[in-house]
C-alpha cells in the first residue's frame, strides 16, 4: 500500500491533533471465469470476463493524549460478462477509535463472525469462487465494498498478547454477534455465537487452524440455524519458493459435498497469477484464473 502523510493546516487545523495519514491502496484483477450452471437447467454453461478495481481510503489522525481517530472507505467496481464495472461509487464508512488493544466501530462495521479467524482458511483462485469454504457463510454483519454496510451498525474490539475478543451489533435482524480467539503453540481457537431474529443466521461457530509441517490446516463448524450445519476442512501449502497451493472439502446440510483446489503464483512486484476450481454445494462446477496486482 502506498501511503501519503499530509500535514498541512488545511487538512490538520484542529488545534491537539498530533499527526494525520491517509493511506491509499488496494488492488485490481482481471481474468476469466467459467460456470458449467448445473444448478439450472434454464441455463448454459459459460464463460466470461472477470474484472474488478479496488481503491481503498484510510484516514486517521491521533490526539496528544494517543488516541486513533479514523475512517475507511473504497470505491470498487466490478466487471464480468454483463458489465464492465461502470458506475463505482463510494460504500458506506466505518468509523473508530483505537487506543493500545481497545477499539470502536461504527457505521459500515466488519462484524464479530465475519473477521472470527479460520472463517475465511483459504482464497479459492482468482475470485473466491463462491466461498463455499466460508463456515458461517455470511449469515451476519460484514463489512460490504459496495453498501451502506450494517444498519446502526456499532462494534468493539479487544485483543492483548494472544487473546482477541470482538462482538458487535446492529440492527439487521437485532443482530447481536462475537468471538473469543486465543492462539496457543501456533494454533488460533475461536468460538463466536450470535443472537438474531432472522432464522437463518448463524447461531454459533467454531474454527481451529495451525501448522502441520508443511502445510497450513483449519477446520471450521458453524450452525447456521435453517440454513444448515457447515463443516470446512481447508489447507494451504508450499509447492515451490513462489508457489502455493490451497483444497478444502466442505459439508452442508441438504447438500452435494463442496471442494476445490487453487494455485497463487508470485510474480513479483505485488503480482500474482492466480487460478483455481472448486465445486459448490448446489452442485455448480466454477473455474476461473488471471491476474492480480496489489497496490
Amino acid at each position: 500500500m502506498k501511503k501519503v502523510l499530509f500535514a498541512t493546516t488545511a487538512l490538520v487545523a484542529t488545534a491537539g491533533v498530533a499527526a494525520a495519514d491517509v493511506t491509499f491502496g488496494g488492488y485490481g484483477r482481471f481474468g476469466i471465469m467459467y460456470n458449467d450452471n448445473d444448478s439450472n437447467a434454464l441455463l448454459d454453461s459459460s464463460t466470461d470476463l472477470t474484472s474488478r478495481m479496488r481503491l481503498q481510503i484510510d484516514a486517521t489522525a491521533e490526539s496528544d493524549a494517543g488516541v486513533v481517530f479514523g475512517a475507511r472507505a473504497r470505491i470498487q467496481a466490478d466487471g464480468n460478462g454483463t458489465t464492465n464495472g461502470a458506475g463505482a461509487d463510494f460504500n458506506g464508512v466505518r468509523y473508530f477509535a483505537r487506543s493500545g488493544g481497545f477499539e470502536v466501530g461504527v457505521g459500515n462495521i466488519f462484524g464479530a463472525l465475519e473477521s472470527m479467524p479460520g472463517q475465511y482458511p483459504v482464497d479459492m483462485g482468482l475470485t473466491g469462487l463462491g466461498y463455499d469454504y466460508t463456515a458461517f457463510d455470511g449469515n451476519g454483519d460484514a463489512y460490504t465494498s459496495t453498501g451502506d454496510g450494517a444498519l446502526n451498525g456499532v462494534e468493539v474490539l479487544y485483543s492483548a498478547g494472544d487473546l482477541a475478543v470482538h462482538v458487535s451489533a446492529s440492527d439487521v435482524s437485532d443482530r447481536v454477534a462475537g468471538y473469543v480467539a486465543y492462539t496457543w503453540s501456533g494454533w488460533t481457537f475461536a468460538v463466536g455465537g450470535q443472537d438474531s431474529d432472522n432464522a437463518g443466521d448463524t447461531e454459533w461457530t467454531a474454527t481451529a487452524g495451525g501448522s502441520f509441517g508443511i502445510a497450513d490446516v483449519t477446520l471450521a463448524y458453524a450452525d447456521n440455524g435453517t440454513n444448515g450445519d457447515r463443516v470446512i476442512l481447508a489447507g494451504r501449502f508450499d509447492v515451490g519458493a513462489a508457489t502455493d497451493v490451497e483444497v478444502y472439502v466442505g459439508d452442508q446440510d441438504g447438500a452435494d459435498t463442496g471442494y476445490g483446489i487453487d494455485f497463487n503464483h508470485d510474480l513479483g512486484g505485488g503480482t500474482s497469477l492466480r487460478g483455481g476450481v472448486v465445486k459448490q454445494f448446489d452442485g455448480d462446477t466454477v473455474a476461473d484464473m488471471g491476474v492480480r496486482f496489489n497496490f
